[in-house]
């Protein structure tokens, strides 16, 4: 841990300031990109795509996971992440004639997700991009661009960005599908993100101050809030933490969960809470320090959601205002966390 007598307080980082304006943002995104949406949908409908393929970095790959779990149950449409270097450093060809190609990009610049954008529109595929930058290079080459309208973002940590992203698979999903349930839910979410925002997570913040390690834990559609959460101990608070489904922790993982060993889960409310509330008990009987986020009888609440598939955009955006805090509280300054860039080029 280190201390900073410089550091701000905690509604002055940029992190707090620009995670509390999601709200806002993802109303603003729905209305501007309900056309294009809509336009898109319909295509999807009318030639549907063997398969989706995702292609990201850092938080955008997280919102990718988070759009896998969301196409496979909502439309039964196999989804799956193309990893950048197959493309970038391999040069190896893809099969992608008639796929659906999303790249999430927040800057639409780093030359591996070009490479591959580049590559699937010349192997057949449709290349859709969710783009921060509307002039980016990304946005410039692809078929399809859905702005995330989150605007300039300072703080080296993605927060509304990220829930940005989120929003706009999950706008196209309602779309594609024609899911009444999740359409009338994109209407709520705005308003239950501002309820989130004000929710009390402060007993992990506070629980967490000393801490080495820890699991991060989520399954299905949660799984992607619990690899983004993961991401944010570590670059802005400087805590090791590792992301986990709540079924693979058991092949190995959850050897390490002993006496006052953190843990924290996140319920998803569907088909998965059940057996994630049952592991938490079991983690408490061992002695470890366990949070489980839930919208009924948890440690940390969780607003309830207009829809199960809205659940990991309220978990995280309740996390990014207890994290912001943490980070101070360890010492550290969440908009500048050490060795890292806004923007990230890779290869």
């Amino acid at each position: 841990m280190t201390s900073d007598v410089s550091l701000p307080a905690p509604a002055d980082t940029l992190m707090y300031n620009e995670a509390a304006s999601t709200a806002q943002v993802v109303a603003a995104q729905f209305a501007r990109n309900h056309a294009t949406v809509v336009a898109l949908a319909q295509s999807l409908r009318q030639n549907p795509p063997p398969f989706v393929a995702t292609c990201a970095r850092g938080s955008s790959d997280h919102a990718a996971t988070f759009g896998k779990y969301l196409f496979e149950t909502q439309l039964g449409v196999v989804t799956a992440s193309a990893s950048p270097s197959i493309g970038s450093v391999y040069g190896a060809p893809l099969q992608l004639a008639g796929a659906l190609f999303i790249v999430i990009s927040q800057s639409g610049k780093s030359p591996d997700l070009l490479r591959n954008a580049e590559a699937a529109k010349a192997a057949g595929a449709r290349v859709v991009a969710l783009v921060n930058v509307e002039d980016s290079p990304l946005a410039q080459l692809a078929e399809v661009v859905i702005p995330l309208c989150a605007g300039p973002e300072k703080s080296v940590a993605a927060t509304k960005s990220y829930l940005a992203s989120l929003a706009a698979l999950l706008q196209l999903a309602a779309h594609w599908s024609q899911d009444a349930a999740l359409l009338a839910a994109l209407d709520a979410l705005p308003g239950a993100l501002r309820q989130a925002w004000d929710a009390d997570w402060s007993s992990v913040t506070e629980g967490l101050v000393d801490a080495h390690n820890l699991f991060v834990l989520g399954r299905g559609l949660g799984l992607a809030a619990a690899q983004e959460a993961a991401l944010k101990f570590k670059e802005t608070c400087g805590l090791h933490a590792e992301a986990y489904s709540s079924a693979e922790v058991k092949h190995g993982p959850m050897a390490l969960v002993g006496p006052g060993f953190p843990v924290l889960c996140f319920a998803q409310p569907d088909g998965t809470e059940a057996g994630m509330l049952t592991l938490a008990r079991e983690f408490r009987a061992r002695g470890a320090q366990v949070w489980v986020a839930a919208t009924h009888d948890g440690d940390l609440p969780l607003v309830e959601v207009p829809h199960p598939a809205c659940a990991p955009l309220l978990t995280i955006q309740s996390f990014y205002k207890a994290i912001n805090a943490l980070a101070l509280a360890r010492g550290h300054n969440p908009d500048v966390p050490p060795h890292l860039n806004k923007v990230t080029e890779t290869v």
